[in-house]
Parts: C-alpha cells; sequence; structure tokens
C-alpha cells in the first residue's frame, strides 16, 4: 500500500533542504577569505584605467566617419589603431614595471604588468584605409575616415 502526502505533510517532514543550501551559500560569500576576494577584484576593475572600457562615438556624415575615444589618462605611446576595409580596432596597451630594492639597494621583487583593452567599430560603408587619420588630445582620440565614393547607377 502507497502512503500519500499532502504538500504540508512533506514541508514538515523534509524541513525545507533548499533553505539549508540557500544559508550555506550566502555564509560562503559572506565570510573571508572569499568575501574579501571580491571586494578585491571589484576594486581592480574599477580602480583600472580600463574600467569602462573604451567609450567610443561614432559620427557618419556623407563624406567620412569620425571617431571619438575618450581615453583619459592614457598616453598617446599606449594606443594602437588598426584599419581595415570596414572595421576600426582601437587598442590601448599599459606596461608597468615596478622594481622593490631593500634598505641596500639590492634588488629583492620584479614585477611586470601588462593590460590591454580594444575595441572593434565596425563600419556600415567600404573606407579609404589609405587616408585616415587620427589625433588626440587631453584624453580624447578623434580618427577621421574618408568612405571610398563607388559609382552611382541611373535605372532607366
Amino acid at each position: 500500500m502507497t502512503e500519500k502526502f499532502s504538500k504540508d505533510d512533506y514541508n514538515n517532514k523534509n524541513p525545507e533542504p533548499i533553505n539549508h543550501l540557500m544559508k550555506a551559500m550566502n555564509d560562503f560569500f559572506e565570510h573571508r577569505p572569499v568575501k574579501g576576494f571580491l571586494e578585491n577584484l571589484d576594486e581592480l576593475f574599477s580602480s583600472s584605467p580600463f574600467a569602462n572600457s573604451l567609450s567610443v562615438e561614432l559620427k557618419e556624415t556623407e563624406s567620412k566617419y569620425i571617431i571619438r575615444a575618450k581615453l583619459p589618462g592614457i598616453k598617446k605611446e599606449q594606443i594602437e589603431i588598426d584599419v581595415l576595409q570596414q572595421y576600426v580596432t582601437i587598442t590601448v596597451k599599459h606596461h608597468e614595471t615596478i622594481n622593490t630594492e631593500n634598505q641596500q639597494q639590492e634588488l629583492i621583487q620584479h614585477q611586470n604588468t601588462m593590460r590591454k583593452a580594444s575595441r572593434t567599430i565596425p563600419l556600415a560603408k567600404a573606407i579609404d584605409t589609405k587616408n585616415v587619420k587620427a589625433t588626440y588630445e587631453n584624453g580624447l582620440l578623434t580618427v577621421f575616415i574618408n568612405k571610398l565614393m563607388g559609382k552611382k547607377v541611373d535605372i532607366t
């Protein structure tokens, strides 16, 4: 003979196992070292020069594209622009070397870090890849790209 349980009977016999699991997960993320690790990870991404990725604005006129990228705190030497048929990729590289010396000026720690962020902007029309110009002033990169003008065909 099979015994039937109502929903209330089931809840009384099994004291909400999902609540135990949820409590265990909350405890895991609320206590150290995990909590400290997650806070440090958040801080790393929010304090990075690449924190907001690359903020890019694309403007199109009849004859050209104008791309503006806000790159505060970045040096011109850190910026690389690659131009393909209908794409422009802006890459920012940051390389840092930190040497730590003791009181006798002996090297006790050498640390290299490399960070890289890039953004590829697709363009609707083919561009003149040979005549791309760029300026960088006060943290604002501006790229001027001429469109290739094809022949318009009149339909008769």
